[in-house]
This record gives structure tokens, sequence and C-alpha cells, in this order.
């Protein structure tokens, strides 16, 4: 009987767009507009000090691509080997062909699977799942999975709730077939009754805009819904895997809000000094933010080999999912 297949994470990389504006740059630019806010004020209600914005002829697949080649080269791979690419975005290219699919033609590799998730926030752990299912199953043994965004195109700078919150950026995880298990377990949900919280709802047809389509969001209710699903899809992923928060080396959370992380980690009982946060320079880049994260934490040192880690996200769909990942 031939061993179980397992996917192990060989390499991260991540991307920031070049323009980087502090707190007081978005204030200065936000003053001119009319609307008031502050560093301490966005400080104190997110932990975010600064964010990366994109230029106009910068697209979610051109972080993607950069990404995915910093995830190459560290797992000393080249794009001939990939056999999978998926990339997690609500902020693709073109309505169609997939960003996915824009990447594989950036990379020059040519015949493999290559799609799009779209899951919001939560849509890099829904990529995780879905690649290392596929690596398990035999149809894919080197995969890049990507999370890549260009949340500044959503923002409505009218509106100070929202438009201080979200940046532009990617991360991506090249994941191999193992003998090993590297992707423990995963668990995905979504509950449609509350997609009005957090959206964006305009819609296009014959070229036209129809709606909003900038980026919405009932900051209390999603904080509140966040929190609670946070902590019961952790402790859910734990369950499937066997393990416990005692196990966990590092807890590697969407890059929403300091308040939403702390209160998660408070509610799993894991100290303030084993969550890996990094949304003090990048605010929420959505999908992007957990590999990013996942990358800074890995090429810093702080994560090293060997050690255990619990990822989870949460966004709009309403849509949560956890992975937990011996690296």
């Amino acid at each position: 009987m031939n061993a179980p297949r397992h996917s192990r994470i060989a390499g991260t990389g991540s991307d920031l767009p070049p323009l980087r504006l502090t707190n007081n740059d978005l204030v200065d630019m936000l003053a001119r507009r009319g609307v008031e806010t502050s560093d301490d004020w966005i400080v104190e209600r997110t932990g975010i000090r600064a964010r990366h914005f994109v230029g106009d002829d910068v697209n979610a697949s051109d972080l993607a691509t950069a990404a995915a080649l910093r995830a190459l080269e560290a797992a000393g791979r080249t794009a001939a080997d990939v056999d999978l690419i998926i990339v997690a975005t609500s902020t693709p290219d073109m309505v169609f062909p997939s960003t996915a699919s824009i990447v594989q033609r950036k990379l020059g590799v040519f015949g493999c699977a290559a799609f799009d998730v779209q899951a919001v926030c939560s849509g890099f752990i829904y990529a995780l799942s879905v690649a290392d299912a596929m690596v398990k199953a035999g149809s894919a043994n080197c995969a890049l999975v990507i999370g890549s965004e260009v949340f500044s195109r959503l923002l409505d700078f009218d509106d100070r709730t929202t438009c201080v919150l979200f940046g532009d950026g990617a991360g991506a995880v090249l994941l191999e077939a193992s003998d090993t298990p590297g992707v423990v377990a995963t668990k995905l949900h979504a509950d449609g009754r509350h997609l009005e919280i957090l959206c964006t709802p305009g819609t296009v047809n014959g070229g036209k805009v129809f709606g909003d389509p900038l980026l919405k969001m009932d900051g209390p209710a999603v904080f509140k819904l966040a929190v609670g699903v946070l902590g019961d899809v952790a402790n859910e992923v734990l369950e499937l895997a066997g393990r416990t928060t005692s196990d966990v080396d590092w807890l590697v959370p969407h890059q929403a809000n300091i308040r939403i992380m702390q209160s998660t980690a408070r509610k799993l009982k894991l100290p303030a000094d084993r969550v890996v946060v990094t949304v003090d320079e990048h605010g929420n880049t959505s999908a992007a933010s957990i590999p990013l994260a996942l990358d800074v934490a890995i090429r810093s040192g702080q994560i090293q080999r060997g050690q255990r880690l619990l990822l989870e996200g949460v966004g709009g769909g309403f849509t949560w999912g956890a992975a937990l990942v011996d690296y």
C-alpha cells in the first residue's frame, strides 16, 4: 500500500508596493478632502501605523508574481516545477480570465491548473485548503498558493472608519508533496446571512458599474462576529489534528485589527508574544495578510523550521477558516 501523501510549505515570499503611507501621510491626504482623523485615533482603534498602496500601473497579478518568484527562490525551485497555481483575491486584474492565469503567463508556466479563489480576507486559508487537498490526492506535486490584493482601489476616502484600515500587498507559499505532514488540518466555514456587514456591493453590467463600487463595513458587527468565529474555528482545527493550544508555537492570524487579534489570542489562552503581528506596518491586506505575515516572520527568524503554526482568517461573506501547519 502506498504511503499517505502530505503537503509541506517549502518556501514563502511576499511583495509590497514601494509607496508607503504612514498614518500622518493619510491624515494629510484626508484633510484635503475635509475628512478629520489622527494618528492617535487610528493606532488606538486598529494598531495600524502605515500601509502600502499600488500605483496606477500595478495590479494584483504583478504583486502576486513577485511574491511567487520569491517563494520559488526560497524553496530552491523554478517556475517550471509548478503544476498548480491558486490565487486568493477580491481585487482581480480583470472580470476574467483569472488572476492566476495572468500570473501563470507572467511566470512562463503553461498547461498546469490555475484558478482564483474569492473568500475575501479568508481567501488564503480557503486556497491553502484546496491546494493541500489536491496535493494529498495526487493532483499536484508543487503548488503556488498566493494571496494578492489592491484594496486601495475599493476604498471610500470620505469614510474614515474604513479607508484607514486597508493596504495593498501579496504573499505566497510553495506547497510540495511530502511523506511527512506539513498542513496537518484545515477547517472552512461561511454564513451568507451576514453578507451586508462587510461588502463591496457594486456590480458590472454592460460596461457600467451599478450600485456602490466601494467597500462598506459595519465595524462593531464585524468585530463581534470575528472574535467569536475565530476562536471557535481555531479550536475546531486543533481538535481535528488532535492538538491543543499548548502545542502551538505561533498564531499567524489575518491582520485585520490588533484588537481582534488580541481578543482571539486571549480566547485561545495564547500569550501575546506568540502572535505574529504585521498589521502595524501593512494594514489589512485582506487575502494577502496571512501569507505576507508568515513570510515576514520566517525571513526575520521569528518562525523557525519544526515549529507548529496556527493560521486563521475571517472575511466578508461572511467567511472564516483555520489551518494547523507543522512548519
